[in-house]
C-alpha cells in the first residue's frame, strides 16, 4: 500500500487561498492607479481639443468601481449628470452630420504598458511573500 503525504498540497492550497484575497486588494489599487491615469488622459485631450463649444465637458469625465464577487473594473468616461456630459456621444462616437472628434481609446491605449507593468510587478511581489 502507498501512502501519499498531502499535506504540502494542503499548506499550498491555504498559501494560495490567503494569496488570492491579496492578489484581489492589490489588483484593485492597480486598477484603480490605471483608471486615474486613463481618465487624466481624457481630460486632457477634451481640454486640449474643446476649448470653446464643449470647455465644460472635461469637466464630465470621472471614474467609478465596478465590481461584483471574483470582478473587479473601473467605468471610466464622461458622466452624463454632470455639464455637458451628455455631449460625450457626439464627441467620441459622431452622428450622421459630424465626424467623432475626441478618441475614447488614446488613453487607455496609453496607459496599457504602464498598467500592465504595475500589474505584473504586483503579482510578483505578492507571489514572492507567499
Amino acid at each position: 500500500m502507498t501512502l501519499i503525504d498531502l499535506s504540502e498540497v494542503r499548506a499550498l492550497a491555504t498559501d494560495l487561498g490567503r494569496t488570492t484575497k491579496v492578489v484581489e486588494r492589490e489588483a484593485d489599487r492597480v486598477l484603480e492607479r490605471g483608471a486615474l491615469g486613463v481618465k487624466n488622459a481624457m481630460v486632457e485631450d477634451a481640454r486640449a481639443s474643446h476649448d470653446g463649444h464643449a470647455r465644460r465637458f472635461a469637466g464630465s469625465i470621472s471614474y467609478d468601481r465596478r465590481y461584483g464577487v471574483g470582478r473587479l473594473g473601473y467605468e471610466i468616461g464622461p458622466d452624463k449628470d454632470r455639464p455637458q456630459g451628455a455631449l460625450g456621444n457626439l464627441l467620441y462616437f459622431g452622428s450622421e452630420n459630424n465626424a467623432p472628434t475626441l478618441d475614447i481609446e488614446a488613453g487607455l491605449i496609453e496607459e496599457e504598458p504602464r498598467l500592465m507593468s504595475e500589474m505584473a510587478k504586483m503579482l510578483e511581489r505578492v507571489m514572492d511573500g507567499a
